[in-house]
């Protein structure tokens, strides 16, 4: 009997890279004249994975959004996995906006992949949640290689991260 081969799916977010991100935002904002004399501000809560945006008023709240996002996708942070919360009025008349960052795959996120591989019924390929994450398993390499292709075709609403493969 052939060995079983199998990956990870995994969904993390380098919190280093969004602290480099933030930063050059952070840079970007003091030196726009758009922004001079403003409250505008982005705060970066690393252990708590948030991170707030906070403006004079909404055009200026949405252009910190524009120029954080900017900076996030230059330095490869996956933009699906921020999670926008809702406006919010702040103090001494300022809008607020939570960024919450995903770390790890979501139990129902999870269970849609399992479900999204089982529907496509690929010989002998099983899908197991672990925690966060999700192993493939198949005696057939191949069989895991047209499971990772589905997979990235398929939207999740979160990026996938195909690793630890194991042949």
């Amino acid at each position: 009997m052939a060995a079983q081969a199998s990956f990870d799916i995994t969904s993390t977010v380098d919190l280093q890279e969004v602290d480099n991100a933030v930063n050059q935002a952070k840079k970007e904002v003091a030196q726009r004249y758009d922004f001079k004399g403003s409250k505008s501000e982005i705060d970066f809560r690393r252990g708590e994975n948030l991170i707030i945006l906070s403006a004079d008023d909404d055009f200026k709240l949405q252009a910190l959004w524009e120029i954080l996002q900017g900076r996030l996708v230059r330095r490869s942070v996956p933009v699906k996995n921020l999670k926008l919360g809702d406006k919010e009025q702040a103090t001494g008349a300022t809008v607020r906006r939570t960024l919450t960052l995903q770390q790890g795959i979501p139990t129902e996120t999870s269970r849609a992949i399992v479900k999204f591989l089982k529907d496509h019924k690929l010989k002998k390929v099983q899908a197991a949640i672990q925690a966060d994450q999700v192993r493939v398993s198949s005696a057939s390499k191949d069989d895991l290689q047209t499971a990772i292709r589905l997979l990235k075709d398929e939207d999740f609403e979160i990026e996938l991260q195909f690793g630890n493969y194991r042949g």
